[in-house]
Parts: structure tokens; sequence; C-alpha cells
């Protein structure tokens, strides 16, 4: 990379931040608020209860994600290193709320996603293409939502490109100390992305491309490749393993392969043309690239001087989006670890659009105003579809704080909520995120306090006279059990 690399990207970066600072205090009940309450949560845990990595609990005490009764609490999906990180600087200076300290983790992890991106970008497929890449990760309304949210997926890409670029400086370098220090870091980077998201385990694929790029035909000899892959591996297995004797804490995931949760039950999805709809034209093409710039998507995928670095980057995505289409379908946040392979693709594209093969066709000018008119008209359109995500119920927050008033920390409380726990964590209580059991059969195994939203039931139990009422308003009623 040259001076004027460095000020470009510098550039970027500081786009990217000022970009994703939007919001940034906003209480954690937006878009996917569950899903990122459940993370916090476990930060929030470790903050209180010390730092013990080995029992990651949330707030949720029912069984209603596994099946299984869980009165601790555990929440056993990915190694909580995303959450230790924000955990820990909540520690060392809990000025600010924890989530924020989330946000911001996040924020870190995509700045090195967009800087890794830039470099590999330049080396496979030019300046123009690196520039474009970073740029779309930086600012498309799509990217930008989700490399600030309480998610890990985010973190595990930021130490997946890591590791995927190292390995491209080692398959590259000629000394050997450096070598083998870029080996040994691309190997841990990885080991660190599975843990964090078992996910990102297809961009393997790039990596074993990267092998092959070196040593071709011998790679099947080489045992620097076997040990890349035990190192990055193991300590996955060796996880995986551990939480198989807490089962409790295992949410039900086999649904996520085929299938997505609907009102009338769980409906299969599996290479339907619905799948193809939602994922491709709805998803891909429409909220995250704003429609045009899939043009410039399927023209870097389809030149005739494509990178195959680019290619297997795309196989390693696709495979992904393939083998995990109920997840997919079901939840936006999925495609958080394909969005560098669309900005990489999509700059290629624009770099493709703007070399010299072009030029016969129409002229340099031309092709600058075509692209800069393109993806302004597909940043508009993608904000005007992910805008609504930084929204949230402003009447939740003084929930919660009901909710504080009238109970106390140590508190279970059930909420009303058909198991979405944005709410318990708001009000910062454990308990129940809907009611999954009889009334006095959780009242004798600990539950203190029914919130209610359900007009019905609210009506029904304060004919029944058996729980007091604490406190009723148009929206929710408190029962003391």
């Amino acid at each position: 990379m040259k001076k004027t690399d460095f000020i470009l990207l510098f550039f970027v970066v500081v786009l990217a931040v000022a970009m994703r600072l939007y919001q940034i205090n906003t209480p954690l009940a937006d878009f996917h608020s569950w899903r990122q309450a459940d993370t916090a949560a476990v930060a929030r845990n470790f903050v209180r209860s010390g730092f013990d990595l080995m029992h990651p609990k949330y707030d949720d005490l029912t069984s209603i994600q596994s099946g299984i009764d869980n009165p601790q609490g555990y929440r056993f999906v990915e190694f909580p290193i995303y959450n230790a990180i924000f955990a820990g600087l909540y520690n060392l200076s809990p000025t600010i709320p924890i989530e924020v300290y989330g946000r911001l983790t996040t924020i870190f992890f995509s700045l090195i996603v967009i800087v890794c991106l830039y470099y590999l970008a330049l080396k496979e497929l030019g300046r123009v293409a690196a520039i474009s890449s970073s740029f779309i990760y930086a600012v498309f309304p799509f990217f930008v939502f989700f490399s600030r949210v309480v998610l890990p997926e985010t973190t595990a890409l930021g130490f997946t490109f890591i590791s995927i670029t190292l390995l491209y400086m080692f398959v590259n370098a000629k000394k050997e100390p450096l070598r083998w220090i870029l080996f040994f870091f691309s190997a841990l980077s990885f080991a660190a992305a599975l843990l964090v998201k078992p996910t990102v385990i297809f961009y393997g694929i790039v990596l074993l491309y990267l092998f092959l790029s070196r040593y071709k035909l011998d790679t099947i000899k080489r045992l620097d490749m076997y040990l890349f892959f035990a190192l990055s591996i193991v300590p996955l297995f060796l996880w995986r393993n551990y939480i198989l004797s807490f089962p409790e804490g295992i949410p039900a995931s086999d649904w996520l392969i085929t299938s997505v949760n609907t009102s009338e039950g769980l409906k299969s999805i599996f290479f339907r043309p619905a799948f193809f709809r939602w994922i491709f034209f709805e998803r891909i093409n429409n909220i995250i690239l704003g429609g045009f710039v899939t043009f410039f998507l399927v023209l870097g995928l389809v030149a005739k001087n494509k990178s195959r670095f680019l290619m297997f980057l795309t196989g390693s995505a696709l495979t992904y989006v393939f083998v995990f289409q109920g997840g997919n379908v079901q939840h936006e946040y999925y495609q958080t670890l394909i969005l560098p392979v669309l900005a990489m693709a999509a700059g290629g594209g624009v770099e493709l659009l703007l070399s010299k093969k072009f030029q016969s066709i129409t002229n340099r000018l031309t092709s600058i105003v075509v692209v800069f008119v393109v993806l302004v008209i597909s940043f508009l359109f993608s904000y005007n579809h992910v805008k609504g995500y930084y929204g949230y119920p402003e009447d939740l927050s003084q929930i919660a704080r009901l909710i504080q008033t009238f109970t106390k920390p140590d508190d279970l409380i059930i909420t009303d909520t058909t198991g979405d726990t944005t709410l318990l964590y708001l009000a910062d209580r454990r308990g129940a995120p809907a009611q999954y059991k009889e009334l006095p059969e959780m009242k004798n195994i600990g539950y203190s306090y029914l919130i209610s939203f359900e007009k019905e039931k609210t009506t029904k139990l304060k004919e029944e006279g058996i729980y007091p009422i604490i406190f009723e308003n148009d929206k929710l009623a408190i029962f003391h059990l």
C-alpha cells in the first residue's frame, strides 16, 4: 500500500465511524432487540457476578429457547469473547451504559473489516475497487446498522478478515521469520472468529484457497496447512463438546437450516422459490444494495478478469447462505456475515466499469457520473428500508422504569412478551419473557410478579382475585404473585 492508499483509507474509516455513531445512545430496543438483549445480558452478568466465561448467563430462566428448564439462566451459544470485551470496557469506565460499549466494540471490529477489505481488494482488483468496496461497507445503511448492533457477528467477521489478510500475506511473503509469525496469528485469529461465531467456518474455503494458491497440488502434503486448521478448529471443538453438559443453555437451532417460524408454526423454506426471492431479491438486491448497486455486483462477479480470490470468497458466502437457509430468511442479521463479500464484488464491478476496457463505449467522465448516481440512488433506496431499524417503542423504557419501581432487583418476573427478552433487559430483571407454566407453578419456583399486556388475561385475573394487582394503566397490569 502507498501513501495515497493510507490517506484514502483514513477518510473512509472516519466516514464509517461518523455513520456508525448515529443514535449510539438509544435504548437497546431497536431492530432485533431480543437477540441484542440476550447478548448484552451476558456481558452485564459478567460485570455483576464475575467473568466466568465457562458459564455465561443471561436473563431468561425458562425452557422457551432450549426446551429444558434453565433456572441458572445459562446461555451457551458462541464462546463469550465479544461479551467479555465490552463488559471489561464497562468495568474500566462505567460512565456510559454497557450496551453502548457493546455497540462501540462492534464498530471497532467493523473498521477492521473495512481496512482488511481495502487491502485485499487493492491487491486483487485494483485501487478503484478498494475504494469502492470499503466505501460501500462504510456507508451503505444496512452495512452501517449491523456494524453497530450488540451482536457478535461483526466481531467474528473482524477476526475472520484479520485471519484471511494475514494468511494472504503469509502465502506471498518470502522472509521465513515473518511468514511464520503471520501464519501463527492468522490461525489464532480464525480460532477466535470460530469461537465468537462458528458460522464463519465457511470462510475456511478462502483460507484453503490461499494455501492452494501457494502450494498448488502439493497442498495435500503440507503439514503447515493441516496445522493451521487444527489450531483454528480444535478450540471450537473443545467448546462445543464442553457445552453439551449444559443442554438447558443451548437454544434449539436445527430449524435454522431448513425452516422459518411463522404464525402457523415452522414452515420449510429449503430451496423453495420463497427462499430465493427473500434472500437474493428482497434482502441482497433491495435492502442491502438498494437495487442498482446489484449491477456492479453482477459485473464484478462475471468479469473475465475476475480474481480467483473473489471467486472463492463468493463461494464461501454462498455456501453459508445455502446451508443456513432458514436462519438467513428468518433473521436479517444473518446476512451480516456476507456483507464484505457483497461489498468487494460490487467494488470489482465499479473497477471494471471505470477501466479502459469500457472507455471505447463511454468516456471516463460519463462512467464516473453513472457510478456516482447509482451509488446515491441505491443508498437512498436502502436507507428507506433500513431507517426503521433504528426505531424503538418509546413506552418500553417507561414500562421498564415502572417495573423497577414496583419490584426489587432480585425479584423474578414474568413479562408477557411472547418470548421477547427486551423488556427483561431494559427492566434489569431476570425471569420469564412469557408465561410458560401455570401461575401457581411459576409462583412455587420463585416468580414474584406478572406483567401482563393482555386485556383479557388482566380482566380474568382481576375477577379471580387470587393475585393482587399493584399497578394498572391502559397498557399493562402488574400482579403480585
